[in-house]
């Protein structure tokens, strides 16, 4: 892919944008930098790429004159139905995103792509952590925080890129072609952005677009929308099960044995009760997990021991302090009712439950269903707080307190709880409303426990 001289408009300055920059620099490119954000608002980001000779800014609108534009690259957070895009589309200009580019620029290596709602960072790193343990050269990349482009001048075709795919970085992919894909599960997500569930799907599915009968693709079997997604791969289709058996795939046996059964080959793995991580969302994180090593012919013994091992991922379930007999756990990473389900049905013990956030057209009946069952209270903050409330109430729940920031919300908590309680945050929302990232918004609550 020659980018010498070739004029490149980057739509959308955030982290992936800074490392699309520097290598589209390297490799003599044109770069106009685009956000509708102003100059001000992202200093700190500017700061890293500031010294690069070759790049031109437009901030705080768009550019009115994109006609000697070669191609563009959108970051995931634009949405691709922006009118600006579309005029960008009418113009017969090519749009791809950050993954598309750097799979265009890599040197072959084999990717390994992970999708779904829920489950994606924890599925990916634990991947991430079998390969490192197999002495493979491994690279974890994608929505996991770390760009794939940053990857291209370190990788050949003896390296694996783990990646992370989230629906956004989906849309923008045209060539890109996993050698294994895996969608652990589909649920209602990001309806702000795509408007229906259909739109939400097809945009999940295109992990395996270009995907051939040389390939593998995985699909967890329990989860009816991703089962019916077999009809339209060409790839070979994998299942994983904890309620069924199926011929092709993993499956749990009547011992709770996890079974990989492929080709008639079949291997009594480990029990379930041996892993590492609890929750039966966990055991659909592995078992996706065991049949994507298994056939990239990583050794079992290595899963295995992996699988036993494996501590899980900052932000996502994870155990922060006992304070006073009340367990605190950090569930950041809880960015939609579904997420948050698994959360609190995680633990027997009584939780006092800090939710809230940015509202991304989420319905939270559902979660309330379920919060009836051990929640004995609500802390509510954000955008959606008088939302979830409104459906707490509908499912006859009552004790409810509203905050407004974080440290009141962990202080509030703190005075519901007894010994013997979970604090929990698992917002169920994005958390643009209030912090730029998640991350940013699980360490202030880890602060704020600290402070007690």
């Amino acid at each position: 892919m020659d980018l010498q001289n070739k004029n490149v408009l980057l739509v959308g300055l955030a982290k992936t944008g800074v490392s699309t920059i520097k290598k589209l620099d390297k490799l003599g490119a044109n770069i106009i930098v685009n956000d509708i954000k102003t100059k001000d608002k992202l200093e700190e980001i500017i700061k890293d790429i500031q010294n690069l000779e070759r790049v031109e800014y437009i901030l705080g609108h768009h550019p009115e004159d994109i006609s000697n534009i070669d191609l563009t690259i959108v970051s995931p957070g634009v949405p691709l139905d922006l009118p600006f895009i579309q005029k960008i589309k009418e113009a017969n200009i090519k749009i791809i995103g950050e993954v598309e580019l750097a799979y265009r620029l890599s040197n072959h290596p084999t990717f390994i792509g992970i999708t779904g709602t829920n489950g994606k960072t924890t599925t990916t790193s634990l991947v991430g952590e079998i390969f490192k343990k197999a002495n493979k050269d491994t690279y974890v990349v994608g929505n996991i925080g770390n760009p794939v482009i940053d990857t291209v001048d370190l990788t050949d075709e003896k390296s694996f890129l783990i990646t992370e795919l989230s629906s956004f970085q989906l849309e923008s992919i045209e060539d890109f072609k996993p050698k294994v894909s895996t969608i652990i599960n589909i649920t209602e997500d990001h309806l702000n952005r795509h408007h229906t569930m259909e739109n939400y799907i097809e945009a999940k599915a295109r992990i395996y677009k270009n995907q051939d009968a040389n390939d593998f693709c995985i699909l967890n079997y329990d989860d009816s929308i991703v089962r019916e997604l077999a009809n339209y791969t060409k790839a070979k289709v994998l299942y994983f099960t904890q309620k069924d058996k199926v011929e092709q795939g993993a499956y749990l046996d009547e011992n709770n044995n996890i079974v990989i059964d492929i080709d008639g080959k079949k291997i009594v793995l480990m029990n379930k009760n041996e892993l590492s991580l609890p929750g039966s969302h966990n055991l659909e994180n592995a078992m996706a997990a065991i049949l994507m090593s298994y056939v990239s012919n990583i050794d079992i013994d290595v899963i295995k021991e992996t699988l036993k091992t494996f501590k899980g991922v900052e932000h996502r379930l994870e155990f922060v302090t006992n304070k006073d007999g009340i367990m605190f756990v950090n569930d950041s990473k809880g960015t939609n009712p579904d997420s948050t389900i698994k959360a609190i049905t995680s633990y027997e013990r009584p939780i006092v439950l800090i939710a809230g956030g940015m509202d991304k057209q989420s319905d939270f009946t559902e979660m309330m269903k379920y919060a009836t069952k051990n929640v004995k209270a609500l802390v509510l903050l954000g955008e959606t707080a008088d939302k979830i409330e409104l459906s707490a109430k509908n499912q006859g729940i009552e004790n409810i307190a509203k905050v407004s920031c974080m440290e009141e919300a962990v202080k509030k908590a703190y005075e519901i709880a007894q010994s013997g309680d979970v604090v929990l945050l698992s917002p169920a929302c994005a958390s643009w409303d209030m912090y730029p990232n998640f991350e940013a918004r699980g360490l202030d609550f880890k602060d704020n426990i600290y402070k007690l």
